[in-house]
């Protein structure tokens, strides 16, 4: 049992006094409160906490934390504090003891490339026999742990026992995405970050945000938060990395794909074999050798190379570790069919990630000399002024494109497609109202030396409609 009183003193309560309560847990979902659990209401994007207050006591709730609005009069004590998402952070930090500050955690923020950064840091870690974790849009992925599907960052209470799990199970570093939508919900906000990556920034989730600035403002909360002992990795080629350097009091290693005062490539060579060059860092040259594939991961590559000099981690397993760093799943993943078709799976959902990946696919097509077929759709309840964006961009480089549903949430699959077909000037287009139907028609239609890019979904199996993953 744990004491109210005392795990939310470092809390600003608004007006009465704490009362002197033992709870057991802490739930922020009515249906998962325990008899003797405190229950802490959130206001969502859909649903407020606040709105199942009863039900949390009904379950067995002993005291409740709200906001500061005013509710009907509990059976149970109700604390007031300013802002529960904050509150939630610190108490969840407070009840599993502050296990990050145990812990060597690197956080990495950006608009693409977390992934795939994140998983090239795992397996340089690995070489040099630390016992490392990861987590972000793969879920959790730490030996001898079932693998967790989570959001991109979870929420400040799962977090929290993530870490305390990891400790417990004898982890000593954590490499881990950090999202937007968790920087300003304040899902991190009490993570003892020891190194903080930043990969890229192009706008994305504007529908949460509203604006570009808001959005870049809200990444550069991680960097903002940092002890002052802790380390920045910047990728200064993007103009808002260059920004952050100059706001910035921790220590800070640059990295860049075209200047030569930053850890950056001496030597590059990209084809479909992957990745191949010198990187200079610190003085050190380091013989890289990447089965990655496309220019852009090659940042991601200088990104781990920054946060493994950041660590003092020795070459050979910086070299070793990114040569074996092979394939990331939903990332560039090539699949090689028996009809010498390539299919490749890959997450992009921006502009500029489309952008990339097509340039990339587009100087694979050359050497082969076939055709390029892509199967693509837009999540629903996002962004919808990037659909005629990544629209455009695709018909740029495909022979035929393959619209298919791509998570539509609460929205109509025809306006998602109208909106996407908006940014079409060809009709060389086909819609499928079932993702599988569409994917099955352009496997057959593809021929010898052909690729079919699949974007969008990544490694995810299902489609969220409604409310349901189907």
């Amino acid at each position: 049992m744990r004491s109210l009183t005392k795990i939310l003193d470092p809390i600003k309560v608004v007006g009465s006094k704490i009362p002197e309560v033992l709870f057991k847990g802490i739930a922020t979902n009515s249906k998962n409160v325990n008899k003797g659990d405190l229950f802490i209401a959130i206001k969502g994007e859909k649903y407020d906490g606040h709105n199942y207050i009863k039900e949390a006591i009904n379950y067995g709730a002993v005291a409740i934390i709200t906001n500061q609005r005013d509710i009907f009069k509990c059976s149970v004590p109700q604390i007031k504090v300013l802002n529960t998402r904050k509150a939630l952070s610190i108490i969840a930090c407070e009840y599993y003891g502050n296990p990050s500050k145990h812990l060597t955690v690197i956080g990495i923020t950006g608009t693409n490339g977390k992934t795939t950064t994140a998983s090239i840091i795992k397996s340089i870690l690995e070489q040099a026999d630390i016992k490392v974790a990861q987590f972000g849009t793969l879920g959790l992925v730490a030996d001898g742990i079932d693998h967790q599907e989570t959001l991109t960052t979870p929420d400040a209470l799962l977090l929290q026992k993530i870490f305390a799990d990891l400790l417990k199970a004898n982890f000593s570093h954590v490499v881990m995405e950090v999202s937007s939508h968790a920087l300003d919900q304040s899902r991190v906000d009490d993570i003892d970050f020891d190194l903080a990556v930043f990969t890229n920034i192009t706008p994305e989730h504007l529908d949460y945000h509203k604006s570009f600035n808001s959005y870049c403002l809200t990444k550069l909360k991680l960097f903002k938060m940092l002890k002052n002992d802790a380390i920045s990795i910047i990728n200064i080629s993007d103009p808002f990395g260059k920004k952050i350097l100059s706001m910035l009091k921790s220590s800070i290693i640059p990295f860049s794909n075209d200047k030569s005062n930053a850890i950056h490539f001496k030597s590059l060579n990209v084809s479909l074999n992957g990745i191949s060059g010198v990187i200079n860092a610190d003085n050190s040259n380091y013989k890289i050798k990447s089965n990655l594939i496309g220019k852009f991961n090659s940042e991601n590559i200088l990104a781990a190379v920054g946060v493994s000099s950041a660590l003092g981690l020795n070459q050979n397993f910086i070299e070793t570790g990114i040569a074996k760093c092979t394939i990331i799943p939903g990332r560039m993943e090539v699949h090689h069919l028996k009809n010498q078709i390539k299919a490749i799976i890959d997450y992009a959902h921006t502009p500029d990630s489309y952008n990339k990946v097509m340039k990339t696919l587009k100087k694979l097509q050359h050497s082969d000399g076939g055709d390029l077929y892509v199967v693509f759709g837009a999540g629903g309840d996002r962004d919808k002024e990037k659909r005629p964006k990544m629209a455009k961009i695709v018909e740029k480089y495909a022979k035929h494109i393959y619209i298919t549903p791509d998570n539509p949430r609460f929205e109509k699959q025809s306006d998602i497609n109208n909106q996407i077909i908006s940014g079409f000037k060809s009709n060389k287009f086909s819609i499928y109202k079932n993702r599988k139907e569409g994917l099955e028609t352009a496997l057959k239609k593809a021929q010898q030396n052909d690729i079919i890019a699949i974007l969008g979904k990544g490694r995810e199996n299902y489609q969220d409609i409604l409310g349901q993953k189907i």
